[in-house]
């Protein structure tokens, strides 16, 4: 099979059913891999991700290959949905391509002591809250006013641990979020002033676009154990938030990836498209970039912490309901990571864009209740359709990382064209899902229909070796940005 704007040079060859590869060509220091089946492949009429994992796997220092999961489509530099490692030790890159800009965009799962049951007849009620109390769209607004942009270079060192220390939230929190709620080495101080300004107000905010906190039902369990130690079963509520680092970490990338295009030439490196601009890893600019990088990371912890404690006051206040955190998961980060390649350890900086770490059972960097089933991985699907608990496996061949959602196969403009905001509302409540929206454009651009069956990714991840299925959710209200 053979596609992409120059249809001589990229050849893919199916491995297995989950598992296509594209052959090194050109400037390719290793191949492709994109874990997909060959209905999930994007089409290269409209859709450039497959020349993008080509263009990936040139990157110096690159390692094993460059990946794809299954949810790639086309982003920035990177598809969204690639995984790439470079060895930083010898002269291995840091791309802020390969991270987005939405850096550290991930998603938090809270779990309720009470089934749909109970909630239904106070659904209605509890969403009214939710909308009223979570700050979401372009505009600005949070949960948590800070009081000067001191206070904000204190919430950038501290992440959700200092969110938690203030009084918004509770220790066991911090427990269950990645890294502790909290990313050491950040430099607040070298972030830009316009960084500094565009997330002050936003501490405790959706945003716009796919993001959204959504309340869900557990429908079905397919790893007991696990999901008896992630805290889930049958029928119960639970809350899903889907957001990341607002304005301030979209500036955070867009002032290093103007530094890293002057820089190039310093450090000999070249690229075949600019937005993979990048530095060697240990470099003084990829330093900085990690140290901006980390601080961005930690305003994402915060403020997925900050929309938890709205939504618990809305629980308690309409449900009398408690919700105890699950996991929370960042999507678009870059973080030094020992791997085994070709019988070696190796340091790599491994980048994860649209796509999630999956750790598998044992590995030292889980909490102790998690060692034996692996880390929880959460992926969600659209409005309207199921989203997913997976665990960590043992023998991921990607740096143990998977997808982080559907995966747009239209854009945001398309969809917007082919559906209609109003009539997919009256269509989701039609079918029991209540709908809380800021716009019926916004709606109509996350219509299900613009994403790939969330199903087929999840038995492609599962096929390809990348996770393990714990659990499926379905929504009963969604509160969008």
């Amino acid at each position: 099979m053979r596609t992409g704007s120059d249809q001589s040079a990229l050849e893919i060859v199916a491995e297995t059913p989950h598992r296509l590869r594209i052959e090194r060509h050109g400037r390719m220091r290793v191949p492709g891999i994109v874990f997909a089946s060959r209905a999930l492949l994007p089409d290269p009429a409209g859709d450039e991700s497959l020349r993008q994992v080509a263009n990936v796997a040139t990157l110096p220092g690159i390692v094993r290959a460059s990946f794809a999961m299954p949810d790639v489509h086309w982003g920035y530099g990177f598809p969204i949905g690639g995984v790439a490692g470079t060895d930083v030790d010898h002269g291995g890159v840091v791309s802020p391509g390969g991270v987005g800009f939405d850096i550290s965009c991930g998603v938090r799962l809270l779990a309720a002591d009470l089934d749909r049951d109970a909630l239904a007849p106070r659904l209605g009620g509890l969403m009214d809250a939710l909308g009223q109390a979570i700050p979401r769209g372009m505009r600005r607004g949070a949960v948590w006013t800070l009081a000067s942009p001191g206070q904000l270079r204190d919430l950038l060192a501290g992440g959700a641990q200092y969110a938690v220390e203030a009084g918004h939230g509770v220790a066991r929190d911090l427990l269950r979020c990645e890294d502790g709620g909290v990313v050491t080495g950040a430099d607040p101080g070298g972030l830009s002033e316009r960084a500094i300004e565009r997330g002050l107000g936003q501490v405790g905010s959706l945003g716009s676009g796919n993001h959204f906190l959504e309340v869900q039902a557990v429908e079905k369990i397919y790893d007991e154990p696990a999901a008896d130690a992630f805290g889930l079963w049958p029928g119960q509520v639970c809350v899903m938030i889907h957001c990341g680092s607002r304005g301030l970490g979209h500036q955070v990338c867009s002032d290093h990836v103007r530094l890293m295009e002057k820089a190039m030439a310093r450090y000999g490196i070249e690229v075949p498209d600019r937005q993979l601009a990048c530095v060697p890893a240990e470099s003084p600019d990829g330093r900085a970039y990690f140290a901006a990088m980390a601080a961005a990371t930690n305003y994402a912890r915060a403020n997925r912490q900050l929309l938890t404690e709205a939504a618990r006051r809305a629980f308690g206040m309409c449900a009398g309901a408690r919700l105890d955190l699950v996991y929370d998961i960042s999507h678009n980060l870059a973080s030094l990571e020992a791997h085994d390649v070709d019988g070696h350890r190796r340091r790599l900086c491994v980048h994860r864009k649209g796509a999630t770490k999956a750790l598998p059972p044992a590995h030292p960097d889980l909490p102790p209740d998690l060692i034996d089933t692996g880390q929880p991985v959460l992926i969600p699907g659209t409005m309207g359709t199921a989203s997913y608990v997976l665990a960590g496996v043992p023998g991921n061949p990607a740096f143990d990382s998977t997808c982080h959602g559907a995966g747009r196969t239209r854009s945001r403009h398309a969809a917007a064209r082919e559906t209609k905001g109003r009539r997919l509302r009256d269509e989701l409540e039609a079918h029991g899902i209540a709908v809380r929206g800021t716009s019926w454009q916004g709606l109509a651009e996350e219509a299900p229909a613009a994403y790939k069956d969330i199903d087929a990714v999840i038995d492609t991840a599962v096929g390809a070796g990348l996770c393990r299925k714990a659990a499926r959710l379905v929504p009963l209200g969604v509160v969008k940005g």
